[in-house]
C-alpha cells in the first residue's frame, strides 16, 4: 500500500466544524415554517420514512451510526462479497430465462451478452423432450446451464446429463445447477415432494460434477406471494437449514452439502432496500455456515423482480430492471437475470431480450460497475440498512425454525398469513398512491397503444399467490378497456376549472392523473353538457374553493352532475367527496365506475 506524504493541505481548513444537533436545530426551523412544532430527535424523526419490517430511514447518517464490522470481501462473513475480486474478472453471470422453445434465441442470447441460461421445463415451460432442441449448437462445457423443473426435476436432470454424455464434455468442465427445490415447489403448488430423489443428485453431483449443483433455494415464491424483504431472507434461510439436514441425514458431509445451495433473490427498483438484501444474506448465511461447521459464501442468483413488473405502459419495465440490475450487482450477486420488459405481457419477443441482455452489458462495459468490489461499503446508511434487515430477518427465521421449520409454516398455512398481512399493508400504500407506479397509478397514457404478446406457459399454482404492484389499477382499467369496446368511448369525467390557469393547473393536474388510473377519461374546456360526463371534479385553489365551490357545485349539479368531487381537501356544501393525496385512489376509482356502470 502507498502512503502518501502529508502535505499539509486540508480541504476542510476553511469550514467550521459542525454538530448533528447543529443540523437538527436548522431541520426544526425548516420544520416551524410549516406549522410542525418539534425539536431535537423529534425533528430528525419527523423526516424519517418507515420501512416495512420495521425499518426505517432517517434523512442523516453519519459515522456514530455504527454497525458491526462488515470484514473484507471474499471472507466471512462475506457481507463485502462472496470472493476476494468479487465481479472484477468479467463482471456478473448475465444468466439469460427461457420458458419456450423458439428458435435462435438461446444462441442470440449466448452470442450478444448473455453467459448462461436458465431453462424452465416441464409444467409451464419447454417440454422434456425439448431440452436438446433447446441446447442444439450451445458449447456445454463454455455456458453453464440452470434447470427449473419443479416436480420434473429428476427427468430434466437426467436428461442434462445425458446431453453432456453425449457431447463428450468433461465431467470437470461441466457448471450449473439441476435447480432441485421440493420446498419452492410446494410453496408455488401446496403439493409435497419426496426428498429421496434430490438428495440422490446432489450426492451424485458431489461425488462426479464439482462444478454442478443439485439444489436452488429460490425465494421468489415468498417475494411474489408480497413478503417483505426480511420475509423472503428468513424463509430462504429455513429453507437452506431444511436441505441442509435432509442432505447430510442422506449421508453427504456438512461441507458437500452446503456447496450444492445456490439462493435466489429478487432485485427490486428499491436499490438501497436490495443492496443491503443481499449483503444481509450472505450475512446471515454465513453465520449458518458457521454453526454448522460449513465455511463458504452464499451462492446469490438475483432476478428482477415479477411483483414490480407492470402491464400498461410496460416501457417503464426497462427503468426498473436497470436500477434493480444496478441494484443487483451493486449487492454483490454472483448471477443476474433481467426480465424482458414485456415479461408480464406474455412472451417477450426479440426486441425486448436484447435489451434484457444489454442492462447487464451496459452496467458492466460502459457503466464499469463491476470494477469496484462492493461499492456500497463504506456507506453509513447501506451498512445500517444492512444490520438492520439482517437483525429482522434472522428473527423470522427463528421463528419459523420455532415453529417446526420451512415445511411446517407452508403447511399450517402461518407463512401464507404472514406474506398476506405484509401484502395488505402495502396494498394500503398502492391504492393510496403511497408507493407510485409511473405509467399506471402515476402518469398514465389512455390513448397508448396496448402492447400484445403470444401468451406465456401458464406457471405451476395451487400454492401461494403471485401477486403484481399493479392488479388494482389493472383491473379498474380492464373495465374501462371493456366499456370502450362495448361502446366507442371510455367512461368520462369533467374537470370544471376556477380562476386563472396558475389557480386550477396543479389541481386539474393532479385529478386527471387520479381517474386516468382508473381508465375514466377526463374532460376539460367547454361545457359540462358538452363533455358527454355524468360527475364532474371542482379544480382551483383553496382561497376560490371558499369563495366559489358552493355556488359551482350547485351549477354542475342543475346542468346534470351525478357527483361532485372537489380535488382537495376542505368542507364545503354541495361537494359529494374529496380527492386528494394520499386518499384511496382504488375505492375512489372503483366506486365511481360503479356509479358510472362500468363493469
Amino acid at each position: 500500500m502507498t502512503v502518501l506524504p502529508d502535505d499539509g493541505l486540508s480541504l476542510a481548513a476553511e469550514f467550521p466544524d459542525t454538530t448533528h444537533e447543529q443540523w437538527q436545530r436548522l431541520v426544526e426551523g425548516v420544520l416551524r415554517k410549516s406549522g410542525k412544532e418539534v425539536s431535537g430527535a423529534a425533528a430528525e424523526d419527523t423526516l424519517s420514512t418507515t420501512l416495512e419490517d420495521g425499518l426505517r430511514t432517517r434523512p442523516l447518517y453519519t459515522a456514530r451510526d455504527d454497525a458491526p464490522d462488515p470484514g473484507l470481501p471474499g471472507f466471512a462473513p462475506y457481507l463485502r462479497g462472496g470472493r476476494p475480486e468479487g465481479n472484477i474478472a468479467g463482471g456478473w453471470d448475465v444468466r439469460q430465462r427461457h420458458t419456450a422453445l423458439a428458435e435462435h434465441t438461446v444462441l442470440a442470447d449466448l452470442e450478444n451478452g448473455g453467459t448462461s441460461l436458465w431453462l424452465v421445463l416441464g409444467e409451464g415451460g419447454i417440454p422434456l423432450d425439448g431440452l436438446g432442441r433447446a441446447l442444439e449448437g450451445v458449447y456445454l462445457d463454455l455456458a453453464p446451464v440452470v434447470l427449473d423443473a419443479g416436480r420434473d426435476t429428476g427427468q430434466a436432470a437426467e436428461a442434462l446429463l445425458r446431453l453432456y454424455a453425449d457431447k463428450g464434455v468433461d465431467a470437470a468442465a461441466v457448471r450449473g445447477n439441476l435447480g432441485g427445490d421440493p420446498l419452492g415447489y410446494e410453496a408455488r403448488t401446496g403439493t409435497a415432494l419426496d426428498f429421496a430423489s434430490y438428495a440422490a443428485l446432489a450426492a451424485r453431483c458431489a461425488e462426479r460434477y464439482p462444478g454442478l449443483r443439485a439444489l436452488t433455494v429460490d425465494a421468489l415464491p415468498y417475494h411474489e406471494a408480497g413478503g417483505s424483504a426480511a420475509q423472503e431472507l428468513g424463509a430462504s434461510l429455513a429453507t437452506g437449514v431444511a436441505y441442509l439436514r435432509d442432505l447430510t441425514e442422506a449421508g453427504l458431509g456438512v461441507e458437500q452439502a452446503a456447496r450444492q445451495l445456490e439462493f435466489r433473490y429478487a432485485a427490486t427498483a428499491d436499490q438501497f432496500l436490495t443492496i443491503a438484501k443481499l449483503r444481509a444474506a450472505r450475512r446471515l448465511w454465513a453465520r449458518v455456515a458457521e454453526v454448522c461447521g460449513a465455511p463458504g459464501a452464499q451462492v446469490q442468483h438475483a432476478v428482477t423482480s415479477p411483483v414490480m413488473m407492470a402491464r400498461r405502459d410496460p416501457w417503464v419495465n426497462m427503468l426498473r430492471t436497470t436500477v434493480a440490475t444496478l441494484a443487483a450487482g451493486v449487492g454483490g450477486a454472483d448471477s443476474v437475470t433481467v426480465l424482458p420488459f414485456d415479461h408480464a405481457i406474455g412472451l417477450p419477443d426479440a426486441f425486448a431480450r436484447r435489451i434484457a441482455r444489454n442492462t447487464s452489458t451496459i452496467l458492466i462495459e460502459e457503466s464499469h460497475l463491476a470494477r469496484v468490489i462492493d461499492p456500497a461499503g463504506g456507506s453509513w446508511y447501506v451498512e445500517r440498512l444492512t444490520d438492520e434487515l439482517a437483525e429482522a430477518a434472522w428473527e423470522f427465521f427463528r421463528s419459523i425454525e420455532r415453529d417446526g421449520g420451512q415445511a411446517a409454516v407452508l403447511r399450517s398455512g402461518r407463512l401464507r398469513t404472514d406474506l398476506a398481512t405484509t401484502w395488505a399493508e402495502r396494498s394500503k400504500k398502492l391504492a393510496k398512491r403511497r408507493e407510485p407506479i409511473t405509467g399506471v397509478s402515476e402518469f398514465p397514457l389512455l390513448t397508448e397503444k396496448p402492447v400484445e404478446r403470444e401468451a406465456a406457459p401458464e406457471p405451476p399454482s395451487g400454492g401461494l399467490p403471485r401477486v403484481r404492484r399493479d392488479e388494482a389499477y389493472e383491473e379498474l382499467r380492464a373495465r374501462s378497456d371493456a366499456h370502450l369496446a362495448a361502446t366507442g368511448a371510455r367512461p368520462r369525467i369533467f374537470l370544471a376549472t376556477l380562476g386563472s390557469a396558475a389557480e386550477y393547473t396543479a389541481r386539474a393536474t393532479f385529478a386527471a392523473n387520479l381517474f386516468q388510473a382508473g381508465g375514466i377519461e377526463p374532460v376539460t374546456g367547454g361545457s359540462f353538457e358538452e363533455s358527454g360526463a355524468t360527475e364532474a371534479v371542482l379544480c382551483s385553489s383553496d382561497a376560490l374553493y371558499a369563495e366559489q365551490a358552493e355556488q359551482a357545485a350547485t351549477a354542475l349539479r342543475g346542468a346534470g352532475a351525478r357527483q361532485v368531487f372537489l380535488a382537495g381537501r376542505g368542507d364545503h356544501a354541495g361537494i359529494d367527496r374529496y380527492v386528494f393525496a394520499g386518499c384511496d385512489a382504488v375505492d375512489v376509482l372503483s366506486a365511481t365506475l360503479d356509479r358510472m356502470g362500468v363493469s
